[in-house]
């Protein structure tokens, strides 16, 4: 095996620690997590640099796992590993029998592979918790292998009861709304419209007063919601069609042109694009549609140095500056 491989294979099995080990603890300093995790800090922070690329599929901005890297690496940062964006990894687990069977065997090879006592040990347990699962209902071909839910995912069905209630009724909904993308909690009034699924999420289609606009909820990132006793203010429709995506004709969305590199050309198949042009020397010239210029942003820095933001004119400026902005913390770290 080539080192690059065997390189990829050991950062895998670490992710796979890694992950869990974040998310039931929320922050963590990054001496901790390194010395629990039986790694050089330094590698660790390489680890989070891949693991800030992951998320569910879809290709959607909040799709991704986010880390705040600028607390690890930026002058002054407290060095705490936080990571949010997460929260499906607690959503309740439900195969099939061939799913979790292709799993297993999936797992025994991962295991047989493992390179940390700690990768290992995580290994085990989904083993041993898939197997007594497939065991206990082995008989009828099909059955579901169900975990049983945990108490966000009460809380989820009770809150997407409450919004049922409020359709019914045509009230008001006031939330409060986690936006990852700019790691902030605000405040609406909401019209409901209707309860949608896109990809494995449940979203609510609602009217949003604030940014007097329809607009996208997903459900997992409504923290507080109250029905209240005014009824809605805009005329009753219904929920939108999702089978051409997320973004509805009318939101406030710009388009940016980007041209990306040979290395970065894995773009196009992760995001939606509305077009890709070759350009020389194997590059792209790509047109995305864009919600937040800020999420461009950290995209394009995720991406540097093979990524350049053409237009609109004002983001370019934007970007190339956040991006002299970092090379100077380096540069003051050096």
């Amino acid at each position: 095996m080539s080192s690059a491989a065997s390189g990829a294979k050991e950062q895998v099995a670490r992710l796979l620690t890694l992950v869990p080990y974040l998310h039931a603890r929320g922050g963590v300093r990054l001496d901790e997590a390194a010395r629990d995790l039986g790694v050089p800090a330094r590698q660790l922070v390489k680890d989070l640099r891949v693991l800030f690329l992951c998320g569910l599929p879809g290709g959607y901005p909040d799709d991704l796992i986010d880390v705040d890297l600028d607390a690890l690496v930026a002058p002054g940062g407290d060095r705490v590993i936080r990571v949010a964006n997460a929260d499906y990894l607690s959503r309740p687990l439900r195969l099939s029998t061939t799913e979790a069977t292709a799993l297993i065997v999936a797992l025994r090879a991962l295991r047989g592979g493992a390179v940390s006592e700690a990768a290992a040990e995580v290994v085990d347990r989904v083993l041993a918790k898939l197997e007594r699962a497939v065991a206990d209902g082995a008989a009828p071909v099909g059955l579901a292998v169900e975990v049983p839910a945990e108490p966000q995912e009460r809380e989820q069905a009770a809150r997407k009861a409450l919004l049922q209630q409020a359709l019914g009724s045509g009230r008001q909904v006031r939330i409060a709304y986690f936006v990852p993308s700019r790691d902030e909690e605000s405040e609406r009034v909401v019209d409901p419209r209707g309860l949608v699924t896109h990809a494995g999420n449940d979203y609510l289609d609602a009217y949003c007063h604030s940014a007097e606009a329809p607009r996208l909820f997903r459900l997992d990132r409504i923290r507080e919601a109250t029905v209240l006793d005014t009824p809605i203010a805009t005329e009753p429709t219904g929920p939108r069609d999702l089978a051409e995506g997320l973004f509805a004709p009318g939101e406030d969305l710009t388009v940016a042109t980007l041209r990306l590199a040979p290395e970065a050309r894995w773009v196009t198949e992760y995001y939606p694009v509305l077009d890709v042009r070759s350009v020389d020397d194997g590059a792209l010239e790509v047109d995305l549609q864009i919600a937040d210029p800020r999420w461009l942003a950290r995209l394009v820095l995720r991406l540097a140095p093979h990524a350049t933001v053409l237009t609109p004119e004002g983001i370019a400026t934007d970007v190339a500056r956040a991006a002299r902005e970092a090379l100077g913390h380096y540069g003051a770290r050096a």
